[in-house]
């Protein structure tokens, strides 16, 4: 497992997946380790995948300063393995929660972006609202599964402000195109994969700036690819597309059937879709 110095010289770990031209891939949680990620249902085919683990997650140390776990000094972490990799631009990858630190790294360094993907994403970098209705909206059409009346109750307490710890693991099953025993155990093995407390230090104050964040987006000539599950409330096809019209060159991919882990639930058309915009 290769690792650098990030520039408090914390020690920071990588993974390697496969062959060919380098794709720097920044998993969500936020901040769990890219375990999680594996080979991104073997897109590694195509790409040498370059897998992050955070500061703090997986073979990553942990930082002296908790303050650095902040989603906008995280952006030093990222280039500074550009630099390790001898990369004078990078093609790169974001999922879920780790789309905000890709959307402020490219603010931050856009010279040094080539090709763009953002899977399933987090919005809150450019702070895009979500309504509720929106939410419930994706995941009707799921009405039939025998864990849906449970699930579905739980989201309306969410979005109606009535959240508790129990609503939240309520909905989980919504992650996923097919909730069943596969997805249970990855959706177990994640937790443990997670450093709640750089979690909560991730979004913290200051972390985003979402007008100046839009703006830059808008002003970045590299091509973008943004996909959406089309069944994931996480990331709702609508949200998504709002998403990528901030761009100046994005292309808009909804997955059938997929939740929040695309390559999960299609590995060969999630593969498809995203080698395809990668080549």
């Amino acid at each position: 497992m290769p690792t650098y110095s990030a520039p408090d010289d914390t020690r920071l770990a990588y993974h390697v997946f496969g062959e060919g031209p380098p794709l720097v891939c920044l998993p969500g949680g936020p901040m769990q380790s890219s375990e999680y990620l594996g080979e991104l249902g073997g897109l590694s085919a195509h790409r040498r995948l370059i897998m992050l683990d955070p500061r703090g997650t997986g073979g990553s140390a942990v930082p002296e300063d908790p303050a650095s776990y902040r989603c906008d000094r995280l952006v030093d972490d990222v280039e500074a393995l550009r630099v390790r990799l001898g990369l004078d631009r990078m093609d790169l990858l974001g999922h879920s929660g780790g789309v905000n630190l890709a959307a402020l790294y490219v603010a931050r360094h856009p010279e040094r972006v080539g090709r763009l993907a953002l899977i399933t994403p987090s919005v809150w970098a450019v702070g895009i609202p979500i309504p509720g209705e929106v939410r419930r909206e994706t995941v009707r059409a799921r009405h039939d599964e025998p864990w849906f009346p449970a699930a579905y109750a739980a989201l309306e307490a969410i979005t109606e402000g009535r959240a508790t710890a129990d609503t939240w693991q309520a909905i989980t099953p919504f992650s996923y195109g097919r909730w069943d025993e596969e997805a249970q155990v990855f959706e177990a093995a994640g937790e443990a994969q997670r450093n709640d407390e750089a979690a909560g230090v991730f979004a913290g104050e200051g972390a985003f700036d979402p007008d100046a964040t839009r703006a830059a987006l808008g002003r970045f000539e590299g091509p973008v690819l943004l996909l959406a599950g089309e069944v994931d409330p996480g990331a709702p096809p609508v949200t998504v597309t709002e998403f990528a019209g901030l761009f100046p060159k994005a292309e808009l991919v909804v997955q059938p059937g997929a939740g929040h882990f695309p390559w999960r639930d299609d590995p060969d058309r999630f593969v498809a879709a995203t080698a395809a915009f990668l080549a």
